[in-house]
């Protein structure tokens, strides 16, 4: 497998490239549209695997030192999110102003600058965080409607550090009980966590949607 086939297997990044390869894809896929493709919430989960006691032996003898790897991914992830406001906010829409791709097209804008809209900056920001694509793209966005850098920041940092210690330490603690292949715990794991992100958005859609039935 070449190195660019590995940087969209969340194994190959942490088992060839470690804590550096780690670090820099968390900042990438937080920061960087290219980033749009790469993995995020599975990323962590196993590099929490392979921070744990038994994770190399899961993850056929990758491991990463729990210490950096904690310390190190908020920090990754609260860089990546300030490029792409800085971004945004110095290019603005005409950064948009493209074709639609693979990975990138207009529909997934408008509905990031809607969830940006609706939601407001805080929650929108913290929930992004594990919603993919929308965590990529909100914070470019954020920059383009005009979002204070310090009001970006303090809220970029409340999300990047319960989104990264929350699904690292969800790896960090199953790694210490997981048996043979981490794959089968992988994406129900990962979906788990980001069900019980979205129940607040669902639940504001529930009213919403009970609000609008009332007035028909």
């Amino acid at each position: 497998m070449n190195t660019l086939a590995n940087l969209f297997d969340a194994h190959s990044i942490v088992g060839d490239l470690g804590l550096i390869g780690v670090l820099a894809i968390i900042f990438a896929e937080t920061g960087l549209l290219v980033g749009l493709a790469f993995p995020g919430d599975s990323l962590l989960f196993i590099a929490g695997v392979a921070a744990s006691g038994s994770g190399a032996a899961i993850l056929g003898g990758a491991s990463l030192n729990p210490v950096l790897l904690f310390i190190g991914a908020p920090i990754a992830a609260i860089l990546g999110s300030q490029v792409g406001h800085w971004f945004g906010s110095t290019y603005g829409r005409k950064l948009f102003d493209r074709p639609d791709g693979r990975f990138f097209n207009r529909q997934r804008v408008l509905a990031t600058e809607k969830w940006l809209t609706k939601y407001g900056t805080g929650k929108a920001l913290v929930l992004s965080r594990f919603i993919p694509f929308v965590r990529t793209l909100i914070n470019p966005l954020a920059g383009i409607v005009g979002i204070p850098m310090k009001k970006f920041l303090v809220w970029n940092i409340t999300g990047a550090v319960i989104w990264t210690q929350l699904v690292l330490g969800a790896g960090f603690i199953l790694g210490e009980k997981l048996k043979g292949s981490v794959d089968k715990y992988l994406l129900p794991i990962v979906g788990l966590i980001i069900i019980i992100s979205v129940i607040p958005v669902a639940v504001e859609f529930f009213r919403e949607w009970s609000t609008r039935k009332h007035h028909s």
